[in-house]
């Protein structure tokens, strides 16, 4: 019965196949006479949501690619399914695996592209908003998708895959981005490629590359480094908070956020680094990592030295970032004398933005600055010059050099320059363990990727699976409850 049943299987498949390879010859005119009506309904339906597509492109020329549909679904005169009819079983079989995982994939790259993407925060820079581990969903649909600058790359990889580059980088694209809901506002928790990532030593973690060429010179770090260039939608994802919008003055002040000189709300859940004195070694790490959810690397402390016999110990003060809330739990323990906050001071200027230039601005006093609005001008001044050079040159692709001080843009003097793209401050709410635009400068509007959702899994890299690895009772929760 099974052999029969086994046969009769066989021969209806080999009867379809007889008719689909029919179907592949003569005239367009026979062709389509022989299409079957399902196939018909189903060729309309992709063709309008095809269209559809191409309008909110707002590129007609894309709209050539619907013949390549139309021989797909119809005519066939490009065999497509030539490995239906091999008569080895092998090839059969291994191509419809092929042709399942390439059709997964094409689905895959446009999903990605236009709807929306999973992300991992990699670093603790938005705790204790988001938290080292957690997986996002992000929709790039409400800033409006980017259309890929880099339209050849593997939509399962940012820039590498099995240690090499995962995109090709020609052709490359200008920037357009499709209409999306509304724009960025400020307390939005915004994806983004990473401006200083467009400079990358491969052996060493971002931001290093420009910090090493101030330190060491970009002769000495070329030579001992291998250094690419990735273009804008390659660079690596960063997750930061938006807090200063195109047109506005930013100013901080006792790690304070200004806006045109007006103090902005501070997130729930921001958090600072405070030094806490403990009785003689009595701490209680458990309640640390457990109660407070404080994560083991962000746990500093010091080591200190016997005055009398020279003996070293590990110091009763240890360093810790701290929400109020977590704050007031941890001033009750009875272990702890006192909880004060860590003062940063002048002297951390070269590593602040603009690389380089020492303004005397910590990343607890910095500004005010200006941050760069479409449309808007600018005076080419020597401040200027110092703080908007990158955007000008690196981000807005123009022609400029400065000789003697003074701004030349293609090769003629220049005392005004008018943006041509909005720009954003962004910071993290981990405020003295971030690295954001304190550090790197403005994100441009062609790097934002989107906005995180919800959280779809987290992980806590600091216990093990049975030891409550995954946070239950942070999957589905809202990414962004500040807004």
């Amino acid at each position: 019965m099974k052999d029969e049943k086994e046969k009769n299987k066989a021969v209806e498949g080999n009867e379809n196949n007889l008719e689909e390879k029919e179907r592949q010859t003569g005239s367009l005119k026979e062709r389509l006479s022989r299409v079957k009506k399902t196939r018909w309904i189903r060729f309309g339906i992709v063709s309008v949501i095809f269209f559809a597509w191409v309008a909110w492109l707002g590129n007609w020329w894309v709209a050539l690619a619907w013949l390549l549909l139309a021989d797909i679904y119809l005519t066939q005169f490009i065999p497509w399914n030539w490995w239906k009819f091999s008569e080895s079983k092998l090839v059969r079989k291994v191509m419809s695996w092929v042709d399942a995982i390439v059709y997964a994939l094409v689905l895959v790259y446009f999903l990605f592209i236009f709807v929306g993407q999973n992300y991992q925060i990699p670093s603790s820079s938005l705790e204790k908003t988001l938290l080292t581990g957690d997986f996002l969903w992000v929709n790039k649909m409400v800033y409006g998708p980017r259309v890929p600058q880099t339209p050849l790359h593997f939509p399962l990889a940012q820039n590498e895959l099995f240690g090499y580059k995962s995109y090709i980088e020609h052709p490359q694209l200008d920037y357009h981005r499709l209409k999306g809901y509304r724009k960025v506002e400020r307390g939005d928790i915004v994806v983004f490629n990473f401006p200083a990532g467009d400079t990358v030593c491969l052996d060493m973690p971002n931001p290093d590359y420009y910090t090493q060429v101030l330190e060491q010179g970009r002769e000495a770090v070329w030579s001992q480094h291998e250094v690419v260039y990735r273009p804008v939608d390659r660079r690596d994802n960063y997750v930061k908070r938006c807090l200063g919008l195109p047109g506005e003055t930013l100013k901080i002040a006792g790690g304070k956020v200004f806006i045109n000189g007006r103090a902005i709300p501070e997130p729930k859940n921001v958090q600072y680094n405070y030094a806490v004195k403990c009785n003689g070694n009595d701490i209680d790490f458990d309640f640390l990592t457990g109660e407070l959810g404080v994560s083991n690397d962000d746990i500093g402390r010091n080591i200190a030295q016997d005055p009398m016999t020279g003996a070293q110990y590990m110091s009763p003060e240890i360093y810790l970032p701290l929400t109020a809330a977590m704050k007031a739990k941890l001033e009750k323990c009875h272990w702890v004398t006192s909880v004060q906050r860590v003062q940063y001071g002048a002297g951390e200027g070269v590593l602040t933005y603009p690389v380089g230039v020492d303004y005397g601005w910590t990343h607890n006093d910095y500004g005010p600055i200006w941050i760069p609005k479409k449309g808007a001008s600018i005076d080419l001044n020597e401040k200027n010059l110092q703080l908007y050079a990158r955007c000008i040159k690196d981000y807005e692709r123009a022609n400029l050099e400065i000789k003697g001080g003074k701004a030349y843009i293609d090769g003629k003097p220049a005392v005004k320059y008018t943006f041509k793209m909005d720009y954003y401050w962004m910071m993290g709410d981990n405020r003295d363990n971030s690295l954001d635009s304190r550090f790197w400068g403005f994100v441009p509007e062609d790097h934002i990727v989107g906005t995180p959702m919800f959280i779809i899994i987290s992980f806590d890299k600091d216990r093990g699976w049975f030891d409550g690895k995954i946070r239950w009772n942070r999957i589905f929760r809202d990414a962004n409850p500040d807004k």
